[in-house]
């Protein structure tokens, strides 16, 4: 798929409107071939441009300088193009109003841009042209604003080609319909863009396009995850990683570009600032050997660029803090000529990159020009191991390098949160660093992160913190999400793997950060109400402030009718502003947490976390629900009406067997000391808790609490399990309640109306 073939696609599409064009004329205008004056069949957007792929339309106007009937003219172009099988985007105007329209709407504009002459009048087609670029860049000034923002709309639809999961090659970040725009930038005469550099990553793009569109079969702009391999074989590449980083990377690059270009828009439109007598532009000194230009740090004149190892870093950091563009051409000269930092870095260096991860969004724009400019490579050589590296689950919305600087954004909110915001950033920016390979990340990231923060120049102790501080940046929202925090074996086995106070700290916000970089469904208000409750507990213990026990019962009564009928049920619903609380009171008796649930699931409220506790003959049972409003007295019924059996929910659970879901049930005997820990991990489907509860009550246990958790498509589950009156369970009964659940899950289920 290369350029000249397009340019083929193109010649003979030119060659059918022609012909089309030439019999319509015909037909309509007998009198001869000069007929066609005032007349003209323009191809606009990639077709304009010569740039149609296997399955492209044909995008084109029918423009007519005069006032005067031409639609029957139309009908007769139009239809022999469908019969030859062409997909023909098509419209009919008079010159004016093609001018018109271009100035009322800019993405008109942009797409007649590119008009070029097919067939008829040449006059009209270079009237249109002259007229529309005038105008394109007469009005400049006052329309980029709104180009801007629909820009950036657009952006945080499609998200950005480089880093998406499913990419957008033409309406992504970086796609093809930024270097149109960027084209449409240097056509104002306002600014200008590095030519060769962005046509060579567009003609790419392209390419990639051609390919994908002969691997689907079809018009296709996005690349599923599982087109790659196809998509490698169509262009010649070794694997699908291969193209994964061919696209990513170009994705990558024009993105840069755009950006640098967009920041020299607005320094353009900007009010006009002083200049000097010079022809350069006025330079405003920042700190030692750099200064602002043009909204550009730069290096000040006169300046010794050999003589100061630290002087990349200290641009970058100003111009991170600032919000500045970081000349390109002043990174690749610092990484030219300044000599390299020595090992470990001198306190000065060190504290300069704290800073630029400590500067919020500016960082991003700014790590991008590092990477770009070969600068990164030279201070941090590790960041090879992640770049463009796809994340493996779906729930990231980003690739691993972007995701660590996305972290290193979300905990500069939260530096004031930790006594150690440098250990913090260092973590944040090397949390996945382990990744790519086929051991556990968090710990193959341990001594990466270590060796890190020793070439940085960090003491042995911190080296230490950032080295756990990787290794355990998943155990918060795990422990929080899967575990009984009410259970003292929970808190302490997390306690030590901790240490001490300021490592829960800065595990807290790395936590936070991490998630918040991730996706907004990684940090939702349960999810950080989880958190936030396990570092309290966790605090209290490393802190050897022992509180009196807080016990379940103490803060719930037993109400009058349940103390006067124990076959009685009282059901009492909390909102919390991200769901709802229901406790359930009634008599104790096997099997409640099962029939519980079943009356969950037929009123359709999905369970987050359950636990449940006994005060005597009473028992309680306390349930977080992902449902914002619940009536108690529906929920109250439908529990009665299980316990008496008038209703069976597993009979509303439709099975469709056939499919392996290879349910896991793990038996976890280390995680508590009072009840025995079943984790269960299934896909994500209605009725899961239920099913298990059932199975546990048919052999006559008692599941004391369940914690409910999705990850993606997977359902991971904790149920805490007891003897009837009793504590954990024994080795052979342990392993019947774990086959109990396996064959309760064995077939999916979903859930009738």
């Amino acid at each position: 798929m290369t350029a000249p073939e397009r340019q083929h696609r193109a010649d003979a599409a030119d060659a059918l409107c022609a012909a089309a064009f030439a019999r319509a004329l015909a037909a309509q205008r007998p009198q001869g071939p000069e007929d066609h004056q005032g007349l003209a069949l323009v191809a606009v957007g990639g077709y304009g441009r010569r740039e149609l792929a296997p399955h492209s339309d044909l995008d084109v106007v029918l423009v007519h300088a005069e006032e005067e009937e031409v639609d029957v003219l139309a009908g007769e172009l139009w239809y022999p193009l469908w019969d030859a099988g062409a997909q023909v985007d098509h419209a009919v105007r008079a010159l004016p109003d093609v001018a018109a329209a271009a100035d009322s709407d800019v993405r008109v504009a942009l797409g007649l841009l590119d008009a070029r002459h097919v067939a008829g009048d040449p006059a009209v087609t270079l009237r249109l042209r002259s007229t529309l670029l005038a105008q394109w860049r007469r009005g400049a000034r006052d329309r980029l604003p709104e180009l801007a923002e629909a820009v950036a709309r657009r952006v945080e639809r499609h998200g950005e080609l480089a880093h998406a999961t499913v990419p957008d090659l033409k309406e992504a970040g970086g796609g093809l319909r930024d270097a149109t725009i960027l084209n449409a930038l240097v056509a104002t005469w306002l600014v200008d863009v590095p030519h060769a550099d962005l046509e060579r990553s567009r003609r790419t793009l392209l390419d990639v396009r051609d390919a994908l569109h002969v691997v689907a079969g079809r018009p296709s702009d996005r690349v599923g995850p599982d087109m790659w391999d196809d998509l490698a074989a169509v262009l010649d590449l070794e694997d699908d990683a291969a193209a994964q980083r061919l696209v990513r990377g170009v994705g990558r690059r024009i993105t840069h570009i755009s950006r640098l270009t967009w920041r020299r828009v607005e320094d353009v439109l900007a009010p006009r600032r002083p200049r000097t007598r010079g022809r350069g532009p006025l330079l405003v000194p920042l700190a030692a050997g750099l200064a602002e230009a043009a909204g550009e740090v730069v290096v000040s004149r006169g300046t010794a660029v050999g003589d100061d190892p630290a002087l990349l870093l200290r641009a970058a950091a100003l111009a991170a803090e600032r919000n500045l563009v970081l000349s390109p051409h002043t990174v690749a000269r610092l990484v030219r000529e300044t000599p390299a930092l020595s090992e470990p870095w001198p306190a000065e260096a060190r504290d300069l990159l704290v800073r630029l991860l400590a500067a919020g969004p500016g960082l991003l724009p700014v790590w991008e020009t590092l990477d770009e400019t070969g600068a990164l490579h030279r201070l941090l050589p590790e960041w090879e191991r992640v770049r463009l590296l796809p994340h493996a689950s779906v729930v990231h919305r980003f690739t691993v390098d972007r995701h660590l600087v996305e972290t290193c954004i979300e905990a500069s909110g939260l530096i004031r949160r930790v006594s150690r915001p440098d250990l913090l950033l260092v973590a944040a920016l090397l949390h996945d660093i382990g990744k790519g390979g086929v051991r556990d990340h968090s710990v193959a990231g341990e001594p990466v992160a270590a060796a890190v923060a020793r070439r940085l120049g960090l003491d042995d102790a911190d080296v230490a913190v950032v080295g756990a501080l990787v290794r355990r940046h998943l155990l918060l929202a795990e422990v929080a999400t899967t575990r009984d925090l009410e259970d003292p074996a929970t808190i302490e086995q997390v306690a030590d793997r901790v240490g001490d106070r300021s490592t829960l700290d800065l595990l807290a916000a790395l936590t936070e950060a991490d998630a918040r970089a991730t996706s907004a469904k990684a940090w939702t208000p349960w999810r950080a109400g989880l958190v936030r409750e396990l570092v309290s507990r966790v605090t209290a213990v490393l802190d050897e402030a022992r509180s009196p026990e807080v016990r379940e019962e103490d803060l719930v009564s037993v109400p009058a009718v349940v103390r006067r009928d124990l076959e009685a049920v009282d059901v009492r619903v909390r909102p919390t502003g991200h769901g709802s609380e229901v406790t359930v009171v009634t008599g104790d008796r096997i099997g409640l947490l099962a029939a519980v649930s079943g009356a969950l699931l037929l009123v359709r409220a999905p369970i987050r976390s359950a636990r449940a506790w006994s005060q005597g003959e009473v028992a309680f049972s306390r349930w977080h629900l992902a449902v914002d409003a619940l009536d108690p007295a529906v929920v109250r019924q439908q529990v009665e009406a299980v316990l008496a059996g008038r209703v069976d929910p597993a009979a509303r659970l439709r099975r469709t067997p056939g499919r392996d879901p290879h349910p896991s049930v793990a038996v976890r005997p280390e995680a508590s000391r009072r009840s025995t820990v079943l984790e269960v991990r299934v896909e994500d489907r209605a009725g899961v808790v239920h099913l298990v509860c059932t199975a546990l009550a048919e052999i006559g246990l008692a599941v004391r609490s369940a914690h409910v958790a999705t990850v993606g498509p997977q359902a991971v589950d904790v149920f805490y399990v007891q003897e009837d009156g009793a504590g954990a369970l024994g080795d052979e009964r342990a392993a019947e309640a774990a086959h109990a659940v396996r064959r309760a899950l064995g077939d999916p289920v979903t859930l009738d109306v």
